[in-house]
C-alpha cells in the first residue's frame, strides 16, 4: 500500500484503484457526495453553504453533541462554533435540546429538515448496497459487511 500522496499525483482513477483501493473508494464516494451537495446548493433546494453542510453532518455524526464537544471536534473556538450553530438553528437544520439531568446543558440535535436532505444521501448508499448484493455472493456480502464493521469499530476507533 502506498501512503505517500505525492506518489498518487496524476494517477487515473484506475491506477489509483490498483495502488490503493481504499483511497480510491473513499475518493469516489467523496466526489459523488460533493457533486450532490453542489447540485442542491445551486438549485436552491439546500439553503446551506458548503461549510454549513459539513457542520450539520458532523453534528449528526457526533450524535447530539454539546456546542463545546462540536467545537473541540472540529478544532474551533466555542464562540465560532456558537456562531455556526446559531446559523444552522436559524435555517432550521439544528435545534438545541435541554438536558433532562442538567438544565444548564444543551445538546445539538438535527431536525426533520436535515433528515429530508440527508435521506437523499442515504438513497445513494442504498443503491450501492443493492448493487453489492447483486454482484456478491451472500457469503461475500456478509464478509464485506463484517470487514466494514471491523474497520469502523477497531481500526478507526482511535481516530475519532
Amino acid at each position: 500500500m502506498n501512503t505517500n500522496p505525492e506518489d498518487r499525483v496524476g494517477l487515473s482513477p484506475t491506477e489509483r484503484l490498483d495502488r490503493n483501493p481504499l483511497s480510491a473508494l473513499y475518493s469516489k464516494f467523496r466526489v459523488l457526495y460533493y457533486r450532490d451537495v453542489f447540485r442542491r446548493i445551486n438549485s436552491r433546494e439546500l439553503s446551506l453553504t458548503t461549510t454549513e453542510v459539513y457542520c450539520v453532518e458532523i453534528i449528526h455524526s457526533l450524535g447530539k453533541p454539546t456546542i463545546q464537544e462540536f467545537a473541540n471536534f472540529i478544532g474551533i473556538s466555542s464562540p465560532n462554533a456558537t456562531y455556526k450553530v446559531n446559523s444552522l438553528i436559524k435555517k432550521g437544520y439544528v435545534q438545541k435540546v435541554q438536558s433532562d439531568t442538567d438544565k444548564r446543558e444543551f445538546y445539538l440535535d438535527v431536525t426533520e429538515r436535515f433528515y429530508r436532505y440527508y435521506n437523499i444521501n442515504e438513497k445513494y448508499l442504498d443503491i450501492v448496497e443493492d448493487r453489492l448484493q447483486k454482484e456478491l455472493s451472500p457469503e461475500e456480502f456478509k464478509m464485506f459487511n463484517d470487514t466494514i464493521k471491523k474497520i469502523y469499530h477497531e481500526i478507526l476507533e482511535d481516530l475519532t
